[in-house]
């Protein structure tokens, strides 16, 4: 079966937003074994976005539409959709209450602009959307298929999970269960990892293997196995995983929706250690990953980003004359652990540009730990990109040390 994307919205052809929509459904239609061979962007013109559904469906066995279901005039996707059926708009009164009741949990009255949404094309189906006033639309022309789902991703998402896919799959013919495990890895490029597990590769047959290059959160490689059961799926996975662990080591370090920071702050709270972090160059970037983290207050202390030297010296009590060097790395870990009273400190002081620093070039960066009875270590590398990266990667690359020096300890 094929299913392709089309995306709808000016602001998408302005590159006022990535579309980042149609990436994210592209991966889940191909998880579960649904090909796609197009995705489309078209403005909120209801001729263009006509003519190119037509089309589309033309090619494909089915369409998802993202966006253009909003309250606004501009949003027509739905009369798009009641155009190619060639029927009118109807307004479903179960939708209109559905609406009111969520602008009544928020204490706000309805705009009339919103009966809008609940506005269907006589004959299509309702996709519902518990946590948003845009409900979805199914609406089948002819053999095919035609879904409409929000732009707002964390509703889109949800209404594609459990509405979208199941049908799709349904319709196709394919009754297995389709299950995905996430391997993610950090410190080896994509080609580096093809190569270290280039057998299991020419192997795969079911579950099947992908790379999935995440940028600052290093590569993924997705396991996806199909079978008739849930069990029988994750009973394909397990040794197939195993294999790939074996084979990658300690480059893994978190699988599906984990984080480097979960996997820190897991491995630090069965320990029973608490963690303190001082930052320059990344500026807080260290201590809000790790405050992202539900439950993060069990282990986390805090974090300085002492950003001017004078911070440095005054708050952590750093000495050194060189501030992006072994011994201020290592003189802010161990301020980080006196002064936020903390088990383990770690810290990162670097050069993120665009300007060299005290004869250092851009995307020199020296990171230290200091651990509970252990002499302080200091390490320090040179990172690339801008200087929006150079700080990111910096912040992945000290909890990485850190996970790995957890790991390594008795």
């Amino acid at each position: 079966m094929r299913a392709d994307v089309l995306a709808i919205g000016t602001e998408l052809l302005l590159g006022q937003i990535v579309d980042t929509n149609s990436s994210w459904i592209g991966e889940q239609l191909a998880a579960v074994g649904i090909d796609t061979m197009e995705h489309r962007k078209v403005g909120d013109n209801l001729g263009r976005m006509v003519a190119a559904m037509r089309a589309m469906l033309d090619a494909a066995d089915a369409v998802v539409v993202c966006g253009g279901i909003g309250p606004t005039q501009d949003d027509v996707t739905r009369d798009a959709i009641a155009e190619l059926m060639g029927v009118e708009l109807e307004r479903r009164e179960e939708l209109v209450e559905h609406i009111a009741s969520l602008f009544g949990t928020r204490g706000r009255d309805m705009p009339q602009n919103n009966l809008r949404q609940a506005d269907v094309p006589r004959g299509a189906d309702v996709i519902p959307n518990p946590i948003g006033t845009a409900p979805g639309i199914r609406a089948e022309i002819g053999a095919k298929v035609i879904y409409a789902v929000p732009g707002v991703p964390y509703e889109m998402q949800l209404m594609v999970k459990e509405h979208v896919l199941p049908d799709l799959l349904a319709r196709s013919g394919e009754a297995a269960v389709i299950v995905s495990r996430s391997l993610k890895t950090w410190g080896a490029s994509e080609s580096g990892l093809a190569e270290m597990i280039a057998d299991e590769v020419e192997m795969q047959v079911n579950p099947t293997i992908a790379f999935l290059a995440r940028g600052i959160e290093g590569i993924v490689v997705r396991l996806t196995a199909k079978a008739g059961t849930t069990e029988a799926a994750w009973a394909l996975i397990e040794p197939a995983e195993a294999r790939l662990r074996e084979i990658l080591g300690d480059l893994v370090f978190a699988v599906d929706d984990e984080t480097m920071e979960h996997a820190v702050l897991t491995r630090l709270e069965a320990r029973g250690w608490s963690l303190g972090v001082a930052e320059s160059l990344t500026g807080g970037l260290i201590g809000a990953r790790i405050a992202n983290v539900p439950g993060a207050s069990r282990t986390f202390r805090g974090s300085v980003a002492s950003y001017a030297t004078e911070v440095k010296r005054s708050v952590l009590g750093v000495t050194a004359e060189q501030v992006v060097g072994k011994e201020s790395a290592g003189q802010m870990a161990q301020g980080a652990q006196r002064v936020l009273d903390a088990d383990v400190g770690i810290a990162a002081t670097g050069v993120a540009g665009p300007d060299e620093q005290d004869g250092q070039p851009v995307g020199t960066v020296w990171f230290a730990l200091a651990l509970p009875g252990l002499p302080v270590e200091a390490v320090s590398t040179r990172l690339p990109g801008d200087r929006e990266r150079i700080r990111q990667f910096s912040t992945i690359s000290l909890l990485n040390i850190l996970r790995m020096r957890l790991d390594a300890l008795p």
